[in-house]
């Protein structure tokens, strides 16, 4: 107990402002003679102060009082100080937090600040008001600085965030606008070839479609798509003699037609996002059986994405509009990759094909029979390719 000397001295010490600023103080202490001398000597710094005998009580008036500090005995019934100080760091943890300990309790109270106290003070309390005053300033001053730093670590992170979506979009309009590149060559391509107009389109989709049957192809399925439009490439290269000569091409012609592979990669290997793609134009005249050219690969030296283009390229070849023939019925076209299995084609893929129903490619048929279509609509196809996500038809 605090003797009534004690208080006298306690609240008639002159005490010279170390002002902590406007706090609104909670002392919690079991004594109500130790409660009375605090919130005397607080009065006199000219702080408002609320009292509390525990540590329940203490967080009642926590959860309904506007509070900036706690000062709170060590030992007390029930909740003890440093059971109400792990509590008042979970609940608030912007509150100034003093502890008061006794002389044997220094141990204790340097234990405290380890726990999240921001000061201790010790009893007797027969002390300078001051040494209070100092303690509740610093400690403030303590708490406004880690207030600061939290504040400059949140801007921080919403400067980090906001930049990163910026860098983000950013990013998405570069590939966007690689996208749109895509569809102008692919483009160039079939008006290059008007007996063809619309292939690279529909070759394209018919890929992708072939692709997603097979499964397992999700992180290649952009460059399958970008290979399959940009597959004709090289034939950009190749003279118009050649290229829209109306009745067969002599073997010398056959010759030179069929750089356009070589050729195509050439083109396009040395651009990164392209690097993948290229393969598959390098690789699209390939057969399984090895008959293909230019290298005359076999099985599974054909990468997977041209394996896929072979099959998508015969079945649109023999579905289209040649000017020697009309286009062929679907039925016609499956029956004969079916019966190329295991010699032109990838049996795996042949299949995925064959599993596909008819209407699928009606709907792609229509889609590209304009050349508005097929020419505008392929860099939303192929940026689709890059989330996996089937674009709107």
């Amino acid at each position: 107990m605090i003797s009534n000397d004690a208080e006298r001295n306690l609240t008639t010490d002159q005490i010279t402002p170390t002002h902590p600023g406007d706090l609104r103080v909670l002392i919690v202490d079991d004594e109500a003679s130790v409660r009375k001398v605090m919130a005397a000597v607080l009065a006199q710094l000219g702080l408002p102060c609320e009292t509390a005998a525990g540590g329940e009580e203490a967080l009642h008036i926590l959860e309904t009082s506007q509070i900036d500090a706690v000062i709170s005995d060590l030992q007390m019934p029930g909740m003890s100080g440093l059971e109400l100080l792990a509590k008042v760091r979970r609940l608030h943890p912007q509150l100034v937090f003093l502890m008061v300990t006794g002389v044997d309790d220094l141990r204790v109270g340097v234990q405290a600040m380890q726990q999240g106290a921001d000061d201790y003070i010790v009893k007797p309390l027969q002390v300078d008001g001051n040494i209070l005053s100092a303690s509740l300033a610093r400690a403030r001053r303590v708490k406004h600085l880690e207030q600061e730093v939290e504040n400059y670590r949140h801007h921080l992170e919403e400067i980090v965030a906001k930049q990163t979506q910026q860098l983000r979009e950013a990013l998405c309009q570069i590939e966007l606008s690689y996208d749109h590149t895509l569809e102008a060559l692919g483009a160039a391509i079939d008006l290059r070839d008007s007996p063809t107009a619309g292939h690279s389109r529909r070759v394209f989709l018919y890929s992708v479609e072939i692709a997603r049957t097979m499964g397992g192809l999700e992180t290649q399925m952009r460059n399958i798509g970008m290979g399959a439009w940009l597959h004709d490439i090289g034939k950009l290269a190749i003279s118009d003699g050649i290229l829209l000569k109306p009745g067969a091409l002599t073997d010398e012609e056959c010759r030179v037609m069929q750089q356009h592979a070589q050729i195509g990669y050439d083109l396009v290997k040395g651009i990164p996002f392209l690097a993948e793609a290229a393969e598959i134009i390098y690789a699209h005249h390939e057969r399984w059986d090895g008959s293909g050219y230019p290298r005359g690969l076999k099985t599974e030296e054909i990468p997977v994405g041209a394996r896929i283009f072979a099959v998508a390229d015969t079945f649109d070849a023999m579905t289209s509009d040649r000017p020697y023939r009309r286009a062929l019925p679907f039925k016609a076209s499956q029956e004969v990759i079916e019966g190329g299995a295991g010699k032109q084609y990838d049996t795996q893929t042949a299949e995925a094909f064959l599993s596909i129903p008819d209407k699928t490619w009606e709907t792609i048929r229509r889609e590209t029979a304009s050349s508005h279509a097929y020419g505008m609509a392929t860099a939303r196809d192929i940026h689709a390719l890059s989330g996996m996500i089937k674009p709107m038809r």
